[in-house]
């Protein structure tokens, strides 16, 4: 998986470039979202195999999951603009399983299941796997983890934000 903060700055930049308003809540939402597909690690405490449709890059990392997950947080929440707020939401969740599909660790990620419980990645698999638990990640390890998310993650978002605003800045005098 990528560290929490590689998804986190994901759901940051979603939630700046595809919301209108300055919404702090659909931000929030958007970085837990980024986040929570990573709660199948507790599939392990419950012996559950990672291949196995809820096990670690299973069900929370599909797109019916991120489809649903999406609807409930707009149900509950995205009274205002609906469509954006699903939209954000939904990128945000489904991006936890693209970025995974892109580590250089791991079994693959389910993206159709509960259809299919085939695992994928993508042939860019460039970004340095993170380990789990807050102990390994304070290493060496957790270093390379950081350095390829400044490259890969970082690097890129910053660029998008930093067009979005200028664009946004020239239209302001309009």
């Amino acid at each position: 998986m990528a560290s929490i903060f590689g998804h986190a700055i994901v759901g940051f930049t979603l939630s700046k470039v595809l919301s209108k308003k300055n919404l702090k809540l659909l931000l929030l939402l958007a970085i837990a979202s980024t986040i929570l597909p990573d709660i199948d690690v507790l599939a392990f405490s419950f012996r559950i195999p990672y291949e196995a449709p809820f096990g670690h890059r299973g069900f929370t990392h599909s797109i019916v999951f991120a489809m649903l997950w999406a609807t409930l947080l707009m149900s509950i929440f995205g009274k205002a603009n609906k469509k954006t707020w699903w939209i954000v939401i939904f990128l945000s969740t489904i991006s936890h399983g693209l970025l995974d599909a892109m580590t250089s660790g791991g079994k693959g990620v389910g993206f159709f299941i509960p259809f299919n419980n085939s695992r994928f990645f993508f042939p860019f698999r460039e970004i340095v796997v993170s380990p789990i638990g807050i102990e390994k990640f304070f290493s060496k390890w957790g270093i390379k983890v950081l350095l390829s998310e400044l490259k890969f993650l970082f690097l890129p978002c910053f660029i998008i934000l930093g067009i979005f605003y200028f664009i946004k800045n020239l239209n302001i005098g309009k």
